[in-house]
């Protein structure tokens, strides 16, 4: 059983990041009439804030069972509510050590990389259907 205790952690996180996700980005939608993806960068932002009490929380070891809380919070809730947080703050300790070079070609060629990705994505959706 102990085994599956990271998976159920995981996944127990996940449920609830899912759920605070689409929550957010329904309310946003609802409350606010614009093209601009409010509810996305609402959740992006907000991540990036708890990740960065959190990450810092567990790495620094103010809490106690770091690892049960990384995997519940960390990558099952805040992996689920978005990814987005976990660039911020691996970039903002790229930053903290000194590796701006670094920093600059992860967040650049996340961007472009990802958007290229992105558009692949749906040319290809496109010729299949």
């Amino acid at each position: 059983m102990r085994q599956f205790l990271p998976f159920v952690l995981v996944g127990i996180g996940g449920f609830f990041g899912a759920n605070a996700r689409f929550l957010v980005g329904t309310w946003m939608a609802r409350t606010f009439d614009t093209r601009f993806p409010l509810g996305t960068f609402l959740v992006n932002v907000s991540g990036c804030f708890v990740i960065g009490v959190l990450g810092t929380l567990v790495l620094e070891r103010l809490i106690g069972r770091t690892d049960q809380v990384q995997l519940l919070l960390v990558i099952g809730f805040l992996g689920a509510y978005t990814t987005f947080s976990s660039f911020a703050f691996e970039n903002d300790a790229l930053f903290a050590d000194g590796h701006w070079v670094t920093a600059a070609l992860y967040i650049s060629s996340s961007v472009l990389v990802g958007l290229l990705a992105a558009r692949a994505g749906v040319l290809l959706a496109r010729a299949w259907f």
